[in-house]
């Protein structure tokens, strides 16, 4: 059984997606990140950097005590692991999916979430973030549309835990400033898993857990999410 620490943004949509593909049986506990849950020590000790998602899994391949695991690639590349799904076996072609998850982790999320941030959250609107994340994000795209170009997913012919990792960041395209027309290989790879029945699950569970706040009006929920500093 895996427990899943899970709020319907597009890291948490990643671990719904694979679970959902997977058939791996699940629980959800919603961490509710406009009203703070991520800092609960419970929550915590799973998850260090107060950032949902996370996973418990209670039934770990070596039999011992539960294992939890923290950061939404990582979480896929275990749960790939231990099912022995989305992950190839090939050395080769296991490289692949991993570069391409790593990808997504270290570039395509990040600097999309900027995006969102300084575009419609932010706020002072400051025209040069604004232009600099949107660049990025249409040089991205570019990226993800060449890799695509003679393949149906990231890694080629097979779906994996890089489409998933990358897909849930595609969504908000246009609030992103971007039109799918002008990446074609990228909207029909998008198209293609918003189309799969396991997608269509995992996006309905999200919206039966949802509270929804609105960033750009409420206050104590910014404060949360963008007021963090560290502490001792």
């Amino acid at each position: 059984m895996i427990e899943l620490h899970y709020w319907p943004t597009p890291n948490g949509h990643k671990i719904t997606l694979f679970l959902e593909e997977s058939g791996l049986p699940y629980t959800i506990s919603p961490v509710n990140i406009g009203k703070g849950e991520q800092f609960q020590p419970s929550f915590l000790a799973i998850s260090p950097n107060n950032r949902m998602p996370a996973i418990v899994d209670t039934a770990p391949a070596d039999g011992g005590d539960p294992i939890s695991v923290f950061e939404s690639g990582a979480i896929l590349q275990y749960l790939a692991e231990k099912s022995g799904r989305f992950l190839p076996a090939d050395v080769r072609e296991k490289n692949t999916v991993l570069e391409w998850l790593y990808w997504q982790v270290g570039g395509l999320g990040p600097m999309l979430g900027q995006n969102h941030h300084f575009n419609r959250y932010a706020p002072e609107k400051i025209p040069y973030a604004i232009d600099r994340y949107i660049n990025e994000t249409r040089r991205l795209y570019g990226v993800l549309n060449k890799r695509l170009e003679g393949r149906a997913f990231i890694a080629g012919s097979d779906y994996s835990i890089a489409d998933m990792a990358a897909y849930p960041w595609i969504v908000g395209y246009e609030n992103q400033g971007m039109r799918l027309e002008d990446f074609p290989q990228l909207k029909t790879w998008f198209e293609a898993i918003r189309a799969r029945p396991a997608t269509q699950r995992a996006y309905a569970l999200g919206e039966q857990i949802k509270d929804k706040f609105d960033l750009t009006t409420d206050e104590a929920a910014r404060k949360i999410l963008f007021g963090q500093g560290a502490k001792a």
